[in-house]
């Protein structure tokens, strides 16, 4: 592994500016991105899906970072300013925020490269000789110095965070990279229902992270003429990468474990489904994502809460949670808790019963309730003795969404509860 504290990476993080593109909706994810931007999901019990390629820019030594907004992004900027705002920027850093604003057209953001375009101006104002565009909507730890080498040291024009995944999976949801023996990228198919198979892995294929450094000559003549292109969606992977890929240098870099040269953590969160399961691989004993990492700290905001609280040790009425996580500022009082994350202020109430579920901050679960296998969104009241996961028919008569994997999602609307109470 490259070594982040050597010269050469960190004179090339410090030549480097980051645009993070967080203003996407998160359609698939319903009721959890009706009152907020995807990127300000909660997740894994105390942060928010931006904290992750944020801590990533961070510990990477790049320390120029743009966060792109457009979506409901009220409770996402709030964020950033809470947590995110005490970078200076007399001192080379700065996390800023970049709203649309119609900078360079009466439109919003038209796409993910119309973003950057209509940013052009702030973004030569830092002179950056790279520049590295992250989606804000994803959940891993990356060294972006390791992928900065590699796109230098290749010489390619424009450089794409790959990883490997099963073909099945890939199918109609990640866009698709066919390499050369040299990572060079021959083929680009947007979301294709028949991935191409990796010659040296097969069963999988090669799905982009969204993830991409340029150099920022060549971004910037690419988004120009992408610009003048009136039938273009102004986006990354449908038109910009698909159109230079014969002519220019565009490389794949495949994200990989150092240590074990697999492919390394990445999940897409974008279903609700794939929410639920990425927060219930965290609670297993040694999750393939270690949060625990004191060598890659994710940083966030977070209120100052005092410590979760356990009461009542009666044999009917204990208070107790299992093979679980359970956050600042909860009372688990005489109710049982069992592989569940619990985010901060969640109250858990006498003789309740909580399985496999995500109950996200502030909730309030009452006496004799049953919640099994389910998302509990931000400020919800689950009623006393209110029973859900255990009867999908009863959960869609009573207006709670089932997934396809039977995960029972319910909010505060849904509960008949004022989404202006939501404590988000």
């Amino acid at each position: 592994m490259l070594d982040p504290n050597s010269r050469y990476v960190s004179r090339l993080t410090r030549d480097t500016v980051a645009l993070i593109l967080a203003g996407g909706r998160g359609s698939r994810l319903h009721e959890l991105t009706d009152w907020r931007a995807k990127p300000a999901l909660h997740y894994g019990g105390k942060f928010r899906i931006i904290d992750f390629p944020l801590s990533n820019c961070v510990n990477s030594g790049i320390r120029r970072v743009s966060v792109l907004t457009q979506y409901k992004a009220h409770s996402l900027i709030r964020h950033l300013i809470r947590g995110w705002g005490h970078f200076r920027k007399e001192l080379g850093e700065f996390v800023e925020i970049l709203p649309a604003s119609q900078r360079y057209s009466p439109n919003w953001y038209q796409g993910t490269a119309d973003a950057i375009y209509q940013n052009i101006d702030i973004i030569r104002a830092e002179m950056p000789k790279y520049v590295l565009v992250l989606s804000g909507d994803h959940v891993y730890q990356m060294d972006y110095g390791s992928m900065l080498a590699y796109h230098v040291e290749s010489g390619a024009d424009l450089t794409v965070s790959c990883i490997e995944v099963p073909l099945a999976e890939a199918a109609g949801a990640f866009g698709v990279m066919t390499v050369n023996e040299n990572n060079r990228i021959i083929k680009f198919d947007e979301k294709p229902q028949n991935p191409t198979e990796l010659a040296d892995a097969p069963g999988m294929t090669l799905a982009s992270m969204g993830n991409y450094i340029f150099n920022t000559d060549f971004l910037f003549e690419q988004l120009r003429k992408d610009s003048e292109i009136e039938d273009s969606e102004h986006d990354f992977g449908k038109n910009i990468i698909p159109s230079i890929i014969d002519d220019c240098g565009v490389h794949a870099y495949r994200f990989r474990d150092h240590g074990t040269n697999s492919p390394s953590y990445w999940r897409d969160v974008g279903t609700l489904d794939s929410f639920w399961e990425a927060n219930m691989e965290l609670v297993s004993p040694s999750p393939a994502l270690n949060l625990y990492n004191e060598d890659w700290p994710i940083w966030t905001y977070q209120k100052h809460l005092p410590s979760a609280k356990f009461v009542f040790n009666d044999d009917d009425r204990r208070g107790y949670a299992v093979d679980s996580m359970v956050s600042g500022g909860c009372i688990i009082s005489g109710g049982s808790v069992e592989q569940s994350l619990l985010f901060s202020n969640v109250r858990v109430h006498s003789y309740t019963d909580v399985h496999q579920s995500v109950v996200l901050p502030s909730c309030q679960i009452h006496r004799h309730a049953k919640v099994h296998k389910a998302i509990i969104d931000a400020g919800c009241i689950i009623p006393e003795g209110m029973v859900i996961g255990l009867d999908h028919e009863h959960d869609r008569a009573r207006g709670f969404r089932v997934t396809k994997n039977g995960v029972v999602v319910v909010s505060q609307e849904m509960l008949g509860q004022p989404g202006g109470s939501r404590r988000d």
